[in-house]
């Protein structure tokens, strides 16, 4: 995750055989990416069972989100300093119990706290996998090793939905919504036991510094953000939302000047302005944080508008999106290729494939209203998982190829922080203005304009990966 020298220190036999980690770092991988995905299903179940309102449950993804995302690049420098091995078995722990507290939690608010905390537990364990596959592969099986990482974003990505119907379709043992969280508690522990055996210890030869105070300065403006426009509405706008928001300029501003600090006296800034200076990082961070608002808006509303507006059960709902997801998985197989032969053209015409796809749900959900089944927009879907293939999974790699060497560790780290944040904003911002169009019209009107809102971000998306070709 950094751009920092890389040295593997053998510990145990498993450091000749890097390939019998592998499938317990990429378990470690799907976790919080799983997790990012799953609560999208269950979140009108734990509106009806905690009582909890629409802020309630928009901060119950972006908390997860914002907390994961400020937290990401240290997680990493962390690893680099004191060791993968180790960061990874304390991140992992710590992710098992946030979890299984999150699953017992028995108010909305307890849930929140702990999936901030959760958030803080992927951050630490998510950027030694990427770290620790750069510094155990060399040559061809790095990229095998990485092409195993890219499927797992897509598995994670659809077994989230297909996963999370299941689980609230069986209520097991009667515990409604918390399996999805008590899931990860067998399966985390048993990837503990195996990561102590089979992970080689790996850190940099640099002692890195984390940029402890452009951390918290970053997480600051994040929230001035996030919190007015997730609770602002529901509260009805008071004073403080206000100045919340007008907080965030001057709270950005301070994080620049910190960054600038840090990197003239040759530390190791969250966001290194030398970074942005190169063209193709910038438009880079532009273009997945367009995409990674749509994502985290699109599954917000959708499975909101899924459950509530159109009365489909949780399973029915996570039926819904199974061809989305499936096409999304099958695709991601493939388009490596379609990118090494076409380019970047590829992102682009999957952005416009989104769109298209987002616009024939909106006419379903206009036409047929009420009356709206899954089976009416399955088409659609599927155009919609195509491009978010498309999109998605050469977004990062394609970027990293066209940076200097010495930039790609680092681009990477910043790019999947970008990613997070979009996500949590995306959650945040398209959810209030759902809940805001339904309380003053309907969910008809509701969720069209939600849509509306994701197919412009899908254009802006495609056009910014136009600008991606490296000089």
């Amino acid at each position: 995750m950094t751009m920092l020298q890389e040295v593997t220190t053998p510990v145990t036999p498993a450091a000749k055989a890097p390939w019998r980690a592998l499938p317990v770092l990429l378990l470690g991988a799907f976790l919080p990416m799983l997790d990012a995905f799953i609560v999208n299903i269950a979140l009108a179940t734990i509106g009806r069972t905690l009582a909890a309102g629409p802020a309630a449950l928009e901060l119950t993804v972006s908390g997860y989100g914002v907390a994961y995302a400020c937290t990401l690049v240290a997680g990493g420098r962390l690893g680099d300093r004191f060791g993968r091995r180790r960061l990874f078995l304390i991140g992992l722990a710590a992710f098992v119990i946030t979890s299984a507290a999150c699953g017992l939690a028995p108010t909305v608010g307890v849930l929140i706290a702990f999936r901030v905390l959760q958030g803080f537990a992927a951050a630490m364990l998510y950027p030694q996998v990427l770290a620790s596959i750069q510094a155990g592969f060399t040559g061809p099986d790095r990229a095998r090793a990485l092409g195993f990482f890219g499927a797992i974003a897509g598995i994670a990505s659809a077994a989230g939905q297909l996963l999370g119907g299941a689980l609230l379709a069986a209520d097991v043992a009667g515990l409604s919504w918390r399996p999805i969280f008590l899931v990860n508690v067998p399966i985390g522990v048993l990837a503990l036991i195996l990561a102590a055996r089979l992970i080689p210890e790996t850190r940099s030869t640099s002692h890195a510094r984390v940029d402890t105070l452009g951390a918290v300065v970053l997480a600051l403006a994040i929230a001035f953000l996030l919190v007015p426009l997730t609770l602002g509405r529901a509260a009805g706008w008071p004073v403080w939302t206000w100045v919340s928001l007008g907080l965030v300029v001057p709270a950005l501003y301070c994080f620049h000047l910190i960054q600038v600090r840090v990197e003239r006296r040759s530390g190791d800034p969250l966001l290194p302005p030398s970074l942005l200076r190169l063209p193709l990082a910038r438009r880079a961070l532009v273009a997945i944080t367009l995409f990674a608002v749509l994502i985290g808006g699109f599954l917000f509303t959708t499975s909101i508008t899924m459950q509530v507006a159109h009365d489909f059960g949780p399973f029915v709902a996570g039926l819904t999106m199974a061809p989305c997801a499936t096409v999304f998985l099958l695709a991601s197989l493939r388009v490596g290729g379609w990118v090494a032969r076409w380019g970047v053209r590829v992102l682009a015409i999957g952005a416009l494939l989104f769109a298209a796809g987002l616009s024939g749900f909106a006419a379903a959900v206009a036409v047929l209203g009420d009356r709206l089944t899954a089976v009416w927009i399955a088409v659609p879907l599927v155009v919609v998982g195509l491009g978010w293939a498309m999109v998605l999974v050469p977004l990062i790699g394609s970027v990293l190829a066209g940076l200097p060497a010495d930039r790609a560790g680092l681009a990477g780290g910043v790019l999947s922080t970008a990613m997070q944040i979009g996500l949590a904003l995306g959650a945040s911002v398209l959810g209030s203005a759902l809940f805001g169009l339904a309380d003053a019209f309907s969910w008809r009107v509701a969720t069209v304009g939600a849509l509306g809102c994701c197919v412009a971000l899908a254009l802006a998306t495609a056009y910014a990966v136009t600008r991606l070709r490296p000089s």
